[in-house]
């Protein structure tokens, strides 16, 4: 492996005496991943002074991707961080959360204003502001070596890139984590969530006017179905040109149901997530029957309007370690909670402003310093690993564990869901310590 480059070109002007002093080059970021935690991560380390390079595998422009997140203050301070304008029209701000009876009635509502944004919308601001020409996509990672010079990584197209720090920032079937660790993998919750937007005018008035100032929620029995405005189309956050946004939570069993559900019309398989447009149609067509049968009527016009709903199993993922020499994992790369926190992106957030904050003095050696980042953000990717599995365990479609039950008791009813679903971080820890407390 070839060392960090320095600069070794003459940098004297002509007829100066003064002898030449080499300057080394920044330290060089390789980050593999460029969904929203590898932006987090290469922006924030190139603001530090890296030089950074994103190996994005997929070939296509990801601004497409994701659906609806809920926002958090530490979210817009990093995005602020990042260099990215925060305004105005970033996103879709509700004033409560509400719970909507089978019938349609109102039976509970929770006072507290968020602002709700789009995953393609964050992508497309980060990109922006992110140097173009080293972002490169179609970049498939085969290999890592690394050694006290530096590490290499290995690609598909038989390049090879070194730097003084690798960032895996690639997901959940993350391939640098399956290099160095091979045994940990995501863990099936027991349910799945079908997702969706829908055009805001394609919802007739009254469920218009029912939906679009709140975070909402529908509980039939052991589901869970929530809601809540996103920008629409060019970004649009103006009434009548806003997307809703609905994700329901639905048990199945893994051995029983949830082949049949990542299985397309061909009969092939999708272990690892089934791509939207591949859904098969009867299963739409279930979804919306069970829509009529089950959810307030508010939620079944939702689910009836949106032209493709997109199916995610809900996953757990913990890795015992996140830093190996001068690889870190960050982001779903390193825990996964489930969605119920609302943390995924403002968590993937943290952990890359962690590492550009910690290695922003640059004699620190690098492995001690991402030492430092696993030992302070992995304790929170922990406590919000296993706080949302106690909110989604009534959803699961089996229950085994004594404190799986107790938890599933506690936390299905519509004024515990409202509580405690997508709340600011500060409150969430604190329900967390309280929980923890003997």
């Amino acid at each position: 492996m070839s060392a960090p480059m320095t600069d070794t070109k003459p940098g004297k002007s002509e007829g100066s005496t003064a002898p030449y002093v080499a300057r080394p080059q920044p330290r060089r970021a390789i980050v593999v991943g460029g969904s929203l935690c590898g932006l987090f991560a290469a922006t924030l380390l190139h603001g530090a002074g890296w030089r950074v390079d994103i190996y994005e595998r997929s070939s296509d422009d990801l601004s497409g991707r994701g659906a609806g997140i809920v926002t958090h203050p530490e979210l817009f301070e990093v995005l602020r961080r990042a260099g990215v304008r925060i305004g105005a029209e970033i996103g879709v701000e509700v004033r409560s959360r509400v719970t909507f009876a089978r019938n349609g009635d109102p039976i509970g509502e929770w006072p507290l204003r968020q602002i709700l944004t789009a995953w393609g919308r964050l992508w497309r601001h980060l990109r922006a502001v992110f140097p173009p020409a080293h972002y490169h996509s179609g970049a498939t990672l085969t290999g890592i070596e690394q050694d006290e010079r530096g590490v290499s990584a290995h690609f598909a197209d038989g390049t090879v890139e070194d730097g003084d720090l690798l960032v895996g920032a690639d997901g959940i079937r993350s391939t640098v984590r399956r290099i160095f660790l091979p045994e940990v993998g995501p863990t099936y919750a027991g349910y799945v969530a079908w997702r969706g937007l829908v055009e805001e005018m394609a919802l007739v008035e009254g469920v218009r006017r029912a939906l679009f100032e709140h975070l909402a929620f529908c509980l039939p029995p052991r589901e869970q179905i929530l809601g809540y405005p996103v920008a629409g189309a060019d970004d649009e956050v103006k009434p009548g040109r806003r997307r809703y946004n609905f994700v329901w939570y639905r048990p199945a069993d893994e051995v029983l149901d949830l082949p049949g559900l990542l299985t397309d019309s061909s009969g092939r398989l999708h272990r690892d997530g089934i791509p939207p447009n591949m859904v098969s149609r009867h299963l739409l067509d279930a979804l919306r029957a069970d829509a009529a049968r089950l959810l307030a009527p508010q939620f079944e016009e939702v689910v009836r309007l949106t032209a493709q709903p997109f199916i995610q199993p809900i996953y757990d993922l913990e890795s015992p370690r996140m830093s190996f020499g001068r690889v870190i994992l960050l982001g779903d790369a390193a825990f996964v909670a489930r969605p119920h926190c609302g943390v995924g992106v403002t968590k993937a957030a943290g952990d890359a402003l962690c590492l550009a904050d910690t290695l922003r003095d640059g004699t620190r050696p690098i492995a001690a310093a991402l030492a430092q980042v696993e030992t302070v953000r992995s304790a929170f990717g922990r406590s919000m690993v296993a706080h949302a599995r106690r909110l989604g365990a009534y959803m699961q479609a089996q229950i085994k564990a004594p404190e799986d039950r107790i938890m599933a008791e506690r936390y299905r009813s519509p004024e515990a869901v409202m509580r405690e679903t997508a709340i600011p971080l500060p409150e969430m820890e604190q329900r967390i310590r309280a929980l923890l407390e003997p």
